[in-house]
């Protein structure tokens, strides 16, 4: 082939002048690839070419390529004079063999399933793979070497041998306590997790598919209907991504449950775990599963049979007072196993009730995955997997990204936890990585997680520990465009902003402290610990937010991921709003208490009320306006990325914590005129306004 003897020279040229990886040349790739030779970066001819073999496969991952490379401004030709050329090529093609030698490169077993060669020089560059999905990858990487930040397109001059370290990388996605994503985000998800090596996806189901054996338990417009999941499934195919359905077979099932057609079948009644001695229990599940299968062909399904803490509390109390606990779960868990054998699947399910009990463990099926999950900084992965691996049974790990329940990710947590899991689970000969996502109280968006998404594809992907220095200098180049690394510091901002929070006694930027009324009892202890940490607290947050418009600034709208973008710096909003809440709900206290102490000793309490509320500006009016702001744009972010259904479970939050303060600025006002009257004023205690006393060291 032309272009193979044609680079050939210049891989010669490019091995004579290159080492491995300086820091100057780090391309800061995502994942780092298992073995890089980087070079210069140098101007990207004026034109480029994808070409691939004869394969439909290589034909979608060309396609795939040309089409980011437009979007990202570059101009893709098909003809002979092309300045830059690229070749997917396959292993056996004698232009891939000259290609390797060329470049005193090897192709390993251990790379056939999912490892590429890829080598880039002035000229072009040449992707070698044994599979399809080697060949996808190969071009993924490619994506990230050709560099658009600068005044001209540039590409990144490198040799590389890759392949991944663990066999599922996936990521799993919460859709039933809250957030749906539509139909069209999910591509764009899944179009996300490929470019980043991810290759599975779970989309989580407690009520949220909808069944056409059980019509009821999905909500209006809150369901995946079998007509998105089976273009979901034929999408995501195209890019190398399983789809894996997790559907909730034991707990979890109070959306179910709280309808009286299925309460009878409950532990309790309108409860969440499924009592296993109902005869009706296991016909449902098979139900489910039997739909299950024919719309999803992946061959893992996920029964879920996490958190099953109703178990024993009301119709198996005897039972499980008579066999133990562990038996009667141990017990249901392989009944629901036996009575879906049938489909041919394996079956995850999730490993912390089942690895309480050790010796019962050993008697499941051997081909049932345990996945072990833990999101703590420090997970004990060894406890985690441990009775499995004792018991031969494949395993998996799973830590999460800190999202959920939080105005936004705890990235220091989450990198942490994903770092543990990846390494430790690895090695201790954990097959997979699942990724998880949480939307507990039903506010997380997902657009605010890609950090720790995106951090989670390089762990399981690179062998070992994977760093995060590396990670975090390259996240906003490879994810946004920005080479600046303002979006990089301003991710590491909202980090510290949580840690502060955490070594404050306040846990760290959770949704509570984001909805308490600071002169609620709960809100008044909030409050005395926020007194030393909210400045700080809002300082980066806000620093935040300017790093994040700086860096627009500086690329000229070049950023690319707009969305994700607009929700950091919403969540951004939302810590400082956390700040502000409290200081300014303390200045409103300290105005009112010396307003009143004026007045009885004859004074007037003109500023401090008018400080408190006003026509124009004033803190009880900030307050308001905070709540509205962040109401618009939290609105925006949700619909960004999820269908409409439950939102207005949370914009009702807002609306009242909006009234909340409104009330609170208009009783002033009346207790203004009042006093404009009487001379008299309000205590603040019939004001709900705690009294303030200063604050001692």
């Amino acid at each position: 082939m032309i272009v193979a003897r044609r680079l050939a020279i210049a891989f010669v040229a490019l091995a004579a002048a290159t080492t491995p990886s300086r820091a100057a040349d780090d391309p800061r790739l995502i994942p780092k690839p298992r073995e890089a030779t980087a070079g210069d970066l140098v101007p990207l001819a004026r034109s480029v070419v994808a070409v691939s073999a004869n394969n439909d496969d290589d034909r979608f991952a060309a396609k795939d390529l040309t089409e980011t490379l437009k979007a990202r401004g570059i101009r893709v030709v098909t003809g002979a004079d092309a300045g830059f050329r690229i070749s997917l090529l396959r292993l056996d093609a004698p232009a891939a063999k000259r290609t390797l030698e060329a470049a005193s490169l090897s192709f390993t077993n251990d790379m056939k399933p999912e490892g590429y060669v890829l080598v880039t020089t002035k000229d072009g560059a040449v992707v070698v793979a044994n599979s399809a999905a080697g060949i996808f990858y190969g071009a993924q990487t490619l994506k990230q070497l050709i560099r658009t930040d600068g005044a001209v397109p540039r590409v990144q001059l490198a040799f590389i041998r890759d392949w991944p370290a663990m066999k599922y990388r996936g990521f799993h996605d919460d859709l039933s306590r809250g957030p749906v994503p539509t139909l069209e985000f999910q591509k764009r998800e899944i179009r996300t997790f490929a470019a980043y090596k991810i290759n599975v996806y779970s989309p989580y189901y407690e009520h949220t598919l909808s069944y056409d054996a059980n019509p009821l338990i999905s909500p209006p417009g809150g369901g995946m209907s079998h007509d998105d999941v089976r273009a979901l499934v034929a999408y995501a195919k195209r890019y190398h991504v399983d789809v894996v359905p997790e559907q909730e077979a034991f707990g979890h099932l109070h959306h179910v449950l709280k309808y009286d057609l299925y309460s009878p079948l409950g532990e309790t009644d309108h409860g969440h775990v499924l009592a296993p001695a109902d005869p009706a229990s296991l016909p449902l599940i098979k139900s489910w599963f039997a739909e299950i299968d024919s719309l999803f062909p992946s061959k893992f399904v996920h029964l879920g049979a996490d958190e099953t803490f109703e178990l024993g509390m009301g119709r198996t109390k005897d039972r499980i007072t008579q066999d133990g606990l562990g038996q009667v779960y141990i017990d249901f868990l392989k009944q629901i196993e036996s009575a879906l054998r049938y489909t041919g699947k394996r079956f995850l399910f999730w490993g912390d009730i089942a690895q309480g009990s050790p010796a019962l463990v050993k008697s499941l099926p051997k081909d049932m995955v345990a996945v072990g999950w833990g999101y703590g900084a420090n997970p004990r992965v060894e406890t985690l997997l441990r009775p499995f691996l004792d018991a031969g049974m494949e395993t998996w790990v799973a830590p999460g990204v800190s999202g959920w329940s939080r105005v936004y990710p705890n990235n220091e947590v989450a990198l942490k936890n994903i770092q543990a899991m990846a390494r430790d689970g690895q090695r201790l000969g954990a097959t997979g990585l699942l990724n998880t996502s949480w939307a507990d109280d039903g506010e997380a968006i997902l657009n605010q997680q890609w950090y720790g998404i995106l951090f989670g594809a390089a762990a399981s992907w690179q062998a070992g520990e994977s760093s995060f220095d590396d990670f975090q200098r390259s996240f906003g180049l490879q994810f946004h465009g920005d080479a600046s690394g303002r979006i990089d510091a301003a991710q590491m901002k909202l980090s510290a902003a949580h840690a502060l929070l955490a070594k404050g006694g306040l846990g760290d930027g959770s949704d509570y402290l984001y909805w308490v009324d600071p002169y609620s009892a709960e809100g008044q202890i909030s409050a005395q610990k926020m007194r030393v940490v909210s400045r700080d607290v809002r300082v980066l947050a806000e620093s935040a937010m300017v790093l994040v418009a700086q860096a627009r600034q500086a690329a000229k709208g070049k950023l690319r991921e707009a969305d994700a973008l607009e929700s950091l710096e919403m969540g951004a909003r939302r810590m400082d709003f956390i700040g502000m809440k409290f200081e300014l709900s303390d200045e409103i206290s300290r105005f009112y208490t010396h307003a009143y102490d004026t007045v009885q000793v004859g004074g007037s309490p003109g500023h401090d009320l008018g400080e408190i509320t006003s026509n124009i500006n004033a803190r009880a009016q900030d307050l308001r306006d905070g709540y509205v702001l962040g109401r618009e744009l939290y609105e925006k972010s949700w619909l960004a990325q999820n269908k409409p259904y439950w939102l207005y479970n949370v914009l009702n939050r807002y609306d009242l914590a909006t009234q909340l303060w409104i009330q609170r600025a208009d009783r002033v006002a009346q207790a203004r005129s009042a006093y404009g009257r009487t001379r008299k004023l309000a205590t603040p205690e019939e004001m709900g306004i705690p009294r303030w006393a200063p604050v001692t060291p």
